[in-house]
């Protein structure tokens, strides 16, 4: 059976329409025949053509065709889009991407994918697609066309199933690449999409007999760019067509010496833009250039941080994006995390052009840097708090940003101590949102140099989330190495918060590496410091949780109970539900060694909603696994089956680190163990085969609508070898158990 991808949308993840494509009806029949036949397309052509947009409309209509239901069509015609892009259609934009390093991340990213490993993120994108059929959209890869091209290369070659549609201002020059040249729309489609945006910026805009050839002409003067159609739209609110079209005349005659020639498209629309920037007020033109230092999407308090001043009051850059939204130059976007405002790469790149020019570009990046240190500070405070999940959907709009502010630290060797506090305050996202690749590259860059002297604080900091980090992904000796010169670090320079987070970082690892012993020794030592240093935020409260797992494996419930307890309620004082999974998972471990599976359960429910969210791997496939122990013990092999199946995908992100641990390890083996032996070896594997095959939203609907209730008795508790060795629940045999066990 062929597996579906591991991510949160079967079938991708292509943003809605704001406004409808006009025309390109024959454009877009011709990309859908260019699929048809050939692995990788690229749209091409100048900027402000349409290519973004041509490729979204066309992705659209494969995604619509591909969730038709089949029409059953005999086996050995022309393969259907249900079956070609059986695993959806997936959009990566590059525009915000610098760095080459971060390419196979953000690809990574768009496909919905989490590792937790140290493999290359290179490794983990061709071992995703190698088996999956599906459409892959990229847009904005200009600046990285080579790295592309190889990226590109390297997943067609090992990927059979998937097919690229790009889109960019060069081919990617590859071997069975179909290029496709995108020219403007024809005449009457370049005025159908001037009086269509113009009228959505007017409703009172109306196109008469009179004022037709004007806009036919505004419309040869632009030669029916689409960008600069949609500029020149937002300016009939204010001007009339003849109006506008006698400015428009005045800025051809400038830069063409007076002659009324067929100017070159780059230079149309780059006329179009200068066009658009001298009609806008000094303000206007100031914030627009100042805009330019954002990556991606920002939000209106990151505006006005980081472009007033004196010559730009805070009060009025609320007015100023509004008339940037009327003229086309801004964008407005519904996120997770509330409105948000981006601006089309050209018009960006033009005020960046202008902030250089204006010789404030370096400032404006400061100012950038500086907001969103203060945003992560005061988001690692908000994390222990009812806000955490609305700080997780904030982090994940503003990574392209946070990005940006990286680099920023990084690339000035006196300011490297505010990118270590950076990558080291960030780690509340690094581990609880599933970013752990993308934390410890940050962390490697940033730990790379030694800081000037009096900032030893910022390195330690970055050093223990990188051992911490370092052992999430299972890579014990980079772990060690880092939390060790941490520990030593923190002691020679009398910094015990920096101490405490070693020594827990330390005690993680043997809990981990199946040291129980020692797990709990450090662990112990560690909350010890952290009270005495007045510490008390989500790590703290983990390092509880941590110990109470080294407590329960080697079979002191009782006290791992009254640890997870006291979690529980101090999470649910302050609003935190991140730390509270895990809490929940040792609950439901004790709760399922005592016979309740209905209380083990309801906590697992919780825990697998909360992990999901936060997108935390390493709590989510620990609370699936136990739930499938509970499920088979319940009575319901086939259902364990299913889940167990589904869980083994996730392991792969998980590693191998975890994967080989007796203790976190047994209620797998447990759960085969019994449910093969109730199912039988061939029904097992189909179940478990049906649950690999299911998707990640798919598996926590099932996890958390639990098995249709069936009049079958509940099953004693498993008794096996890999249960007793790990001290798991249901490894011994509850009193007044019968001997005999009901049949499957």
């Amino acid at each position: 059976m062929r597996q579906r991808p591991l991510h949160t949308n079967t079938r991708g993840n292509l943003p809605s329409e704001l406004s409808g494509l006009v025309g390109r009806g024959g454009e877009l029949g011709e990309l859908a025949r260019l699929l048809e036949s050939s692995r990788l397309v690229t749209v091409t052509g100048v900027g402000g053509v349409g290519k973004s947009r041509l490729v979204l409309a066309a992705a659209r209509r494969v995604a619509e065709r591909a969730a038709e239901p089949s029409d059953g069509a005999p086996e050995g015609l022309r393969e259907e889009p249900q079956e070609r892009y059986f695993d959806g259609v997936w959009l990566a934009e590059l525009a915000s991407v610098r760095e080459p390093e971060l390419l196979e991340l953000t690809l990574a990213e768009a496909l919905g994918l989490t590792d937790h490993t140290t493999r290359p993120p290179r490794t983990v994108l061709a071992e995703h697609l190698a088996g999956r059929r599906l459409l892959l959209v990229l847009d904005g890869f200009e600046q990285l066309v080579e790295e592309t091209a190889g990226l590109v290369r390297e997943l067609l070659v090992r990927s059979p199933g998937l097919r690229v549609l790009a889109a960019g201002r060069r081919p990617l020059a590859l071997d069975g690449e179909q290029a496709f040249p995108l020219a403007p729309p024809a005449p009457e489609e370049a005025l159908a999409l001037l009086c269509a945006r113009a009228a959505a910026a007017d409703p009172g805009f109306t196109v008469t007999e009179a004022g037709r050839p004007v806009l036919v002409e505004l419309c040869a003067r632009l030669d029916g760019l689409p960008l600069a159609l949609e500029l020149a739209a937002g300016r009939l609110r204010a001007l009339s067509p003849a109006q506008l079209l006698a400015r428009l005349e005045d800025r051809f005659a400038l830069l063409t010496g007076g002659t009324r020639g067929a100017l070159p498209r780059h230079r149309a629309l780059r006329t179009a833009i200068g066009w658009s920037h001298e009609l806008c007020t000094a303000p206007e033109r100031l914030l627009w250039a100042r805009l330019s230092v954002f990556a991606g999407q920002f939000d209106l308090d990151a505006a006005e941080y980081v472009c007033s001043g004196p010559d730009l009051p805070v009060e009025s850059v609320l007015d100023l994006v509004g008339e940037l939204l009327a003229q086309s130059l801004l964008c407005r976007v519904e996120t997770r995390a509330g409105v948000r405002y981006r601006m089309l790469e050209t018009v960006r790149l033009y005020g960046a052009g202008w902030l250089e020019s204006l010789g404030d570009a370096a400032r404006l990046r400061r100012r950038h840097r500086d907001w969103y240190t203060g945003l992560a500070t005061s988001c690692e405070l908000d994390w222990f708090s009812p806000r955490q999940h609305e700080v997780a959907a904030l982090m994940e709009a503003e990574l392209a940003n946070l990005r940006l502010a990286l680099e920023c630290c990084l690339e000035d060797p006196e300011e490297v101590h505010l990118g270590q506090y950076l990558a080291g305050t960030l780690w509340f996202y690094w581990a609880g949102c599933g970013r752990l690749t993308e934390g410890r590259h940050w962390l490697d860059r940033a730990l790379e140099n030694l800081p000037e002297a009096g900032y030893e604080g910022s390195r330690l900091k970055a050093l223990w989330v990188l051992g911490y980090v370092a052992a999430l992904q299972g890579d014990s000796v980079a772990s060690m190495s880092a939390l060790y010169e941490c520990r030593d670090g923190a002691a020679r320079t009398e910094n015990p918060v920096a101490a405490a987070y070693a020594v827990h970082r330390l005690g993680c690892l043997a809990l981990v590496s199946d040291d129980m012993a020692r797990a709990g020794e450090l662990l112990g030592s560690a909350l010890e410091r952290y009270r005495e240093a007045g510490e008390l935020n989500s790590n703290v409260l983990m390092c509880q949780v941590e110990l109470a797992m080294a407590l329960a494996f080697q079979g002191d419930l009782a006290g791992a109970l009254s640890l997870c307890r006291e979690v529980r309620d101090i999470c649910e004082e302050r609003g935190e539900r991140w730390t509270k999974a895990y809490a929940l998972y040792v609950l439901a471990y004790a709760a399922l060694d005592a016979g309740g599976t209905g209380e083990a359960r309801r906590l697992l429910a919780e825990c697998v909603a909360i992990n999901h969210v936060f997108r935390d791997l390493v709590g989510l496939v620990l609370a699936v696994e136990l739930l499938a122990l509970v499920t088979v013990t319940e009575g319901e092999p086939a259902e364990a089956a299913v889940l167990q199946g589904a869980a083994e995908p996730m392991w792969d992100g998980v590693g191998l680190r975890l994967f080989g641990s007796g203790y976190f390890n047994a209620p797998r083996l447990m759960c085969q163990e019994r449910a093969g032996e109730l199912l039988g070896a061939e029904r097992y594997a189909a179940c478990a085969g049906h649950g690999r095959a299911l998707a990640l939203d798919e598996l926590v609907e099932r996890a958390l609508r639990g098995p249709e209730p069936r009049p079958v008795p509940a099953l004693p508790r498993p008794r096996t070898a890999a249960g007793r060795a790990a001290g798991y629940p249901g490894s011994r045999k509850p009193a007044g158990s019968p001997e005999g066990e009901p049949a499957g």
